[in-house]
């Protein structure tokens, strides 16, 4: 377990094991969420990551009235 000091200006540097070991790059964004006493970061992806992956989703699902 890697441990790290908080300046006095609330930064933090990520040990490079762990930016290694997620693939973090300079710039990238994170989420910082307080979570049972603790702070958790969680990387984001860009939305382009997102591209195609309900590719292959079954669509012929019984749809509402209203809906085409």
């Amino acid at each position: 377990m890697s441990v790290v000091t908080i300046s006095s200006r609330y930064q933090i540097v990520i040990p490079r094991d762990v930016r290694e070991q997620l693939s973090l790059q300079p710039g990238q964004k994170v989420h910082a969420l307080p979570f049972k006493g603790r702070v958790e970061l969680i990387p984001l992806e860009p939305v382009e990551a997102a591209r195609g992956f309900v590719r292959g989703i079954d669509t012929t699902v019984a749809r509402e009235g209203d809906r085409a």
